[in-house]
């Protein structure tokens, strides 16, 4: 019997740990309460903002696959950096996540937390394969209006409630709903369905273990919510709708105004840097909006996008060498004052004689530190404006560096050690908000 058929069994909630107001954002000023300039970022200090790299870029749907990765990479990247501690962002396929049901398995996970990698957040978002074949619209499958991803995301809220530890607030980032071109009336409805009795089932959670997990969910371009004005219009006119806490409040046998509390308390935004650069979103106006709206952001993922300010012939030629088989690389036109999407690099090649002049934005994660390509550039410097806001306005108590197409980039940017170039980004994100903790002179 799936979770999305079982009504969570009535649950005495702890009255405490709601919002004194409905509208109020989910983080307690008590979770991000300022930075420690030794590098507490990466995991040394309970209770302060996190950082750290999202372990999708390592290749593996297996756990065993996953274990081996991890093993090999976290220490090289914690050693490169010369802390004691270095908080992981974990990304587990749905069949490893299965097969974490196994004592072997899930004590293998506890070692390597016990080794000094504590878990905080994860990647839900890719289902299943992610990695050396071809991905494309498949991320977004199964999607939220499916049992699918409600019963894995459950089993990796319940898997994190059992293994994390001493963390004020863990994260899981996942899937905006569905991909565009797959929407219906129907399809919403059990979308939000499903998002509701994930709320339900984190609620439970949070009874039962007194582990706090919110779910942030991602927009990206060409998806269900893509941008931040439409996210926001979607979590009010939907996941906090009349209906939305109703069904909410019939699952854990609460009122209405409960429900709302416990809707915002555990559903949230991944905030994307490279999703919103892509977007043309204003970087410091489209987090306020959030915050404003009382919708919480869980985690921020960090990466730069690719940016040709003025499209021509040799900005064409040199952008074929992104144009991969693995990964969707959506593209957003800004021509006099309008936007227009294209769901891959091949159908906005189709449109070069009319794109001529135009700016193109391009949905592929790029090395943080790259501000300059050969005949284009990169959205660094939007990256630059949110880590500047967030320095002064901690408004997210996970930050994640997430540059997974490390094994699809162009061979003259992939020329150096992996676990190297990532001691090298957080080194990067690390200086920009002036943290004294960066052994990296180079970036």
């Amino acid at each position: 019997m799936t979770l999305a058929s079982v009504e969570i069994n009535q649950i005495h909630y702890n009255l405490s740990l709601a919002f004194h107001h409905v509208r109020q954002p989910f983080i307690d000023p008590m979770i991000l309460n300022g930075f420690d300039k030794q590098a507490s970022l990466l995991g040394d200090s309970v209770g302060k903002p996190r950082l750290t790299y999202c372990t999708n870029v390592h290749a593996g749907e297996t756990w065993q696959a996953t274990h081996d990765g991890l093993r090999h990479h976290l220490a090289q990247v914690r050693d490169g950096l010369g802390v004691s501690q270095l908080g992981t962002g974990l990304r587990l396929a749905a069949q490893a996540v299965e097969a974490l049901n196994e004592a072997e398995a899930l004590e293998q996970l506890k070692a390597i937390q016990s080794d000094g990698y504590p878990l905080f957040t994860v990647n839900a978002f890719p289902y299943g394969a992610f990695h050396q074949e071809p991905v494309k619209s498949s991320v977004y499958s199964p999607d939220w209006s499916t049992p699918e991803r409600l019963d894995y995301t459950v089993a990796v809220a319940r898997l994190m409630a059992s293994v994390c530890d001493n963390e004020p607030v863990l994260s899981i980032s996942t899937v905006p709903g569905t991909f565009k071109d797959w929407v219906d009336d129907i399809r919403r409805e059990q979308i939000m369905e499903n998002l509701v009795r994930t709320v339900a089932a984190l609620t439970d959670i949070e009874q039962t273990s007194g582990k706090y997990i919110v779910l942030a969910i991602e927009p990206e371009p060409c998806c269900m919510v893509e941008t931040i004005d439409e996210t926001i219009r979607w979590f009010e006119e939907s996941l906090f709708s009349a209906t939305a806490r109703a069904l909410l409040a019939r699952l854990t046998r609460t009122t209405d105004e409960h429900s709302e509390r416990l809707l915002r308390r555990h559903l949230g935004i991944c905030y994307d840097v490279c999703h919103a650069a892509v977007e043309y979103e204003d970087p410091v106006g489209s987090l306020q909006m959030i915050q404003q709206a009382g919708i919480g952001i869980p985690k921020i993922q960090l990466s730069s996008a690719l940016r040709i300010a003025s499209v021509d012939a040799a900005s064409l030629e040199s952008l074929k060498a992104f144009d991969e088989p693995v990964y969707l690389h959506q593209v957003v036109q800004a021509r006099a004052g309008q936007l227009q999407r294209f769901v891959d690099l091949p159908q906005a090649f189709e449109q070069f004689e009319q794109a001529q002049g135009s700016e193109w934005r391009v949905h592929f994660h790029v090395p943080v530190f790259i501000e300059k390509l050969p005949e284009f550039e990169t959205t660094r410097f939007f990256l630059e404006a949110v880590l500047d806001y967030y320095r002064d306005n901690p408004c997210s108590p996970h930050l994640e560096v997430e540059t997974y197409t490390w094994d699809v980039l162009p061979a003259s940017m992939r020329d150096t050690n992996v676990s190297t170039d990532i001691v090298r980004e957080l080194n990067w994100v690390m200086r920009r908000l002036g943290l004294e903790h960066c052994s990296d002179t180079t970036a």
